[in-house]
């Protein structure tokens, strides 16, 4: 399972942590208890999810202005109906240009 943490709505927590580290690993995730499937071949520890949540949590948070970019957006229909009129084109940009001052990285 691939973790994209500019989609995700909520910071990441313990199950993505052990996705990250092992994106192969079969597990089921049952409240704080990881079910490892496969017997945790890698010997993945506590600490390795511990320290990775943190580090996501962290990237999680400097991500925030482009989920907050992303909802401001013009959707794909304007982005559509703007490649067959220059008129639009013009706006799209200028609300583009606008969001991204808004939400600087």
């Amino acid at each position: 399972m691939e973790v994209n943490l500019k989609t995700m709505d909520t910071p990441p927590l313990k199950h993505h942590a052990v996705a990250s580290l092992k994106p192969d690993a079969l597990f089921t995730w049952a409240g704080e208890e990881i079910i490892w499937h496969d017997g945790n071949p890698t010997n993945i520890t506590e600490e390795q999810i511990a320290t990775k949540l943190a580090e996501l949590v962290t990237e999680w948070e400097t991500l925030d202005y482009a989920r907050k970019r992303k909802i401001e957006y013009p959707s794909i229909f304007e982005l559509v109906v703007a490649l067959y009129d220059t008129d639009d084109k013009a706006a799209i940009e200028a609300k583009r240009a606008e969001v991204k001052t808004k939400y600087p990285k």
